[in-house]
């Protein structure tokens, strides 16, 4: 089954109720009805106007959540919205059922075109970081600045802890591991997750990773979450096969946009020597390392991530250059 095909889930008009999306203090969520898809967009008022807009697109399995804290420790520097790639956090499916990198990227295309906030400030962490480079390199009028925190670019040397969140895109995997783990509660798969993207879970505060559980229930009550989960696993797969001008090297060395790159030396599903080969790519790139974070630095560690943000957006449009590693 082909990353394009119609999902076989109920349209989004007829979907089972749930239990409604958290929305933290100072943040609004609403729905916005697109050509071919309906996306969910998470937004966070600026500490003043005329601030320039940002938008923040997450990776596998996470939403809009996975920025609030960035989200807060900008809201003096840009106007911040993120948003829920179709299918995930409050999205529903598209209506083609296409979860590929340039399906994802597409959908983002189509939402700021229609919100007319572009050029924005775009940053992108893991699938989303992949997206948000296919974003910028096919539309590079609709990007002032792009950071990507751990993006998922292709590797020859796919970490071993990588491996399982690759296989989940393998036609039948996604079905037969819903069978295998059906008496795992939201709790131990909640663990096993922070286990695999943060590089101390320790750090999360028991208030976090209660809203994590109960987030993780609420999907877990959509028929079509495994489906979105497998189709956007394989759509990175794919994407890694890509040769020629639709690779997504080949895309990063055509961005234009000043970037920042942000690789954490805990990171257990982007491998961190990956790090020197995206700076060398991005022809205008700051590097910042993290020793000590996983795969979502921005959730680890937002302060050092927004101070690092505040700089690239302090830097002229036309300077290049690699900031200093930061040790957290």
């Amino acid at each position: 089954m082909s990353s394009t095909e119609s999902p076989s889930v109920p349209a989004a008009s007829v979907l089972p109720r749930v239990a409604p999306v958290r929305v933290g203090e100072g943040e609004r969520l609403r729905s916005v009805g697109l050509p071919g898809v309906t996306l969910t967009i998470r937004s966070r008022p600026p500490a003043r106007e005329g601030l320039p807009p940002a938008l923040y697109v997450h990776g596998l399995g996470g939403s809009s959540q996975n920025w609030s804290s960035l989200m807060a420790e900008l809201a003096d520097a840009v106007d911040s919205e993120a948003v829920d790639l179709p299918g995930f956090g409050d999205s529903p499916p598209p209506d083609d059922g296409d979860y590929s990198v340039t399906g994802h990227a597409r959908a983002v295309i189509r939402y700021l075109d229609a919100a007319g906030r572009g050029p924005v400030h775009l940053f992108g962490n893991s699938l989303g970081g992949a997206v948000a480079t296919r974003v910028a390199a096919v539309r590079p009028d609709l990007v002032r600045t792009l950071t990507l925190v751990s993006p998922a670019l292709p590797e020859l040397r796919i970490q071993r802890s990588a491996v399982p969140t690759g296989l989940l895109g393998v036609p039948g995997i996604a079905a037969l591991f819903t069978r295998l783990t059906k008496e795992w509660t939201a709790e131990q798969r909640v663990r096993g997750v922070m286990g695999l993207c943060y590089g101390d879970p320790g750090r999360v505060t028991p208030e976090a990773f209660q809203q994590a559980v109960e987030e993780l229930e609420r999907r877990l009550r959509l028929p079509y979450f495994w489906d979105a989960m497998a189709r956007s696993a394989r759509g990175i797969v794919n994407a890694y096969t890509l040769g020629g001008q639709h690779g997504l090297w080949r895309q990063a060395e055509r961005v234009l946009a000043p970037t920042l790159l942000v690789y954490g030396g805990r990171d257990q599903l982007v491998g961190f020597r990956m790090a020197a080969k995206a700076a060398r790519a991005f022809r205008h790139s700051r590097l910042l390392t993290l020793p000590d974070a996983g795969h979502v630095a921005m959730m680890e560690y937002p302060g050092v991530v927004a101070d690092a943000v505040r700089e690239l957006l302090a830097q002229p449009a036309d300077a290049g250059g690699t900031a200093p590693d930061a040790r957290s």
